[in-house]
């Protein structure tokens, strides 16, 4: 029996179809990858599998008492939760078995009652079953892995990044050893050397998953199948990442043929009928009518949404655009040694560095956002500065990408924004949707909208490939490498400034921890 069995699933919001009459199946053992452009409803299917949503029709059916671990990034955890205090949670009713265990050891001591001796023997024999005094180990493991050591133990949860509070979430799902495994976008926040032991992990892994990424690389090296979310239609292939996409091209080549195959049938019979409706021959004609009525048409497969970024530009005539001279970054006590360097004309930077190593410091301390703690940031006086910050925050979350930016650019009128917003590769029904309801990567596609709306000379882009799908990925990239003014790129992603950037800095060697 399938551990997950969707049957005739159907879903849309407002205009917008997601997929009609999908049926897939989770299988004991499968490390499901999920692909497909950013907007298609990959994160919805998340949602509908975990009861968050209500599809329109059809069955989602688990196998039962399967326990199911999902990386909500959104969860609400108490202000004062510190990292350690959370991944501790991971095992709360062994915590609560261990101190009843205690109250017994307690009462025995004060009443000599062999009863409660008894009692608490039974609950360290069931502790012991479950590695209970093993449990430290396996955190301090996890936290090492997954490069928590650089948040902090005692760190609160409330105060960290969205970056570092995905990592703590996906490092308790882990210790908590789920049937099955439900991870989306695992790797945005995560380097390379933990990216790597994830793979390690999720190999080693004999539970189910479910994997929504975009990093095609993390996919071919622990998934085993591969469910496609195109067009309106959910398709799930055997085998590796690699197989999966030669068999999807595959089906994408058939049904263009029969496609074409069909059409030629269609138009035969539609000038049989136009030439015979009237004359001898119109009960033929008549008949032919009837079967294309009946006829079950064929649909092309249609070309992906391509984004296409465009960033405006203001002159400079600056040789020095920015100037950092002994920048100190941290807060109370400095993440780095102290930082100098300069960005010439028209020079683009790469930024790169483990997740918690201090690069977002960084950029907000040159930016001013945050005050350094020594030295100092100096741009070009002409210089005109774009920003992206990595987090998902926004002021209203219930506003639409249409109301945002008319609010921003109230001059523009609602063709201009929906021709942008189309331009970035977003749907159009998602424009009219609340931003709080819209996936990672269409999201992003807003903030990078917003972007094309100011000009500037200098882009300082934090993570900006996080949760885009590969086409747009390769368009911003363009984008940037297009833009005759100045950029830094911070990327955990080498391949994304590899060919982009003029020089690279490593925060990692300048860091102080």
């Amino acid at each position: 029996m399938a551990l997950l069995d969707v049957t005739d699933l159907s879903m849309s919001f407002a205009d917008k179809k997601l997929y009609a009459d999908a049926n897939f199946q989770l299988n004991k053992g499968e490390h499901m990858g999920v692909v497909g452009q950013n907007g298609v409803g990959k994160s919805t299917l998340i949602k509908l599998i975990t009861g968050q949503e209500l599809p329109l029709s059809g069955r989602i059916n688990w196998q039962k008492d399967i326990r199911i671990g999902y990386l909500d990034q959104y969860v609400d955890i108490p202000k004062e939760t510190t990292l350690v205090d959370f991944l501790h949670t991971a095992f709360a009713d062994l915590y609560q078995l261990n101190q009843r265990m205690t109250d017994l050891y307690n009462e025995y001591a004060t009443t000599m009652d062999e009863s409660y001796l008894e009692k608490a023997g039974r609950i360290s024999e069931q502790l012991e079953a479950s590695d209970f005094y093993e449990l430290e180990t396996k955190v301090e493991q996890v936290i090492t892995g997954l490069g928590l050591d650089d948040i902090g133990r005692d760190h609160e949860i409330a105060t960290m990044s969205g970056g570092q509070r995905s990592k703590i979430i996906l490092a308790k799902l882990i210790l908590e050893d789920p049937d099955v495994l439900l991870l989306d976008e695992p790797t945005n926040y995560l380097d390379t050397a933990h990216i790597n032991w994830l793979e390690d992990y999720l190999n080693q892994f004999s539970g189910s998953a479910i994997i929504i990424s975009h990093d095609y690389e993390f996919l071919e090296a622990v998934t085993n199948c591969i469910v496609n979310v195109a067009f309106g239609k959910i398709t799930k292939y055997r085998g590796d990442f690699k197989s999966a996409m030669r068999q999807r091209n595959e089906k994408e080549k058939t049904q263009q043929r029969e496609f074409e195959k069909q059409q030629v049938q269609i138009e035969k019979a539609e000038k049989f009928i136009q030439k015979n409706k009237a004359g001898s021959h119109s009960n033929m004609a008549k008949s032919r009518e009837k079967m294309l009525d009946r006829m079950d048409r064929i649909d092309p497969p249609k070309n992906n949404t391509q984004a296409e970024f465009s960033f405006p530009y203001l002159e400079t005539g600056s040789q020095n655009a920015l100037v950092v001279n002994q920048l100190s970054v941290g807060y109370q006590q400095p993440l780095l040694q102290p930082v100098t360097f300069s960005v010439d004309t028209d020079q683009k930077v790469g930024m790169q560095g483990f997740n918690g190593v201090g690069k977002s410091t960084l950029i907000k301390s040159i930016l001013g956002i945050i005050a350094p703690l020594g030295g100092s940031a100096t741009f070009s006086p002409s210089a005109k500065v774009s920003y992206f910050s990595q987090d998902l925050v926004w002021d209203d979350p219930q506003q639409t990408p249409m109301q945002l930016i008319q609010d921003q650019q109230p001059r523009l009128t609602q063709k201009e924004i929906r021709s942008k917003l189309a331009r970035s590769g977003m749907e159009a029904a998602n424009a009219f949707k609340p931003l709080a309801m819209l996936s990672g990567g269409e999201q992003v596609k807003v903030k990078l909208t917003l972007l094309e709306f100011v000009a500037s000379n200098f882009l300082i882009l934090d993570e900006p490939s996080n949760h885009l799908d590969d086409e747009t990925k390769k368009a911003l990239k363009l984008a940037i490498k297009r833009f005759p003014g100045n950029a830094i790129v911070v990327s955990h992603e080498a391949s994304f400034y590899e060919g982009l950037a003029d020089k690279v800095i490593d925060v990692e060697k300048l860091s102080l921890k």
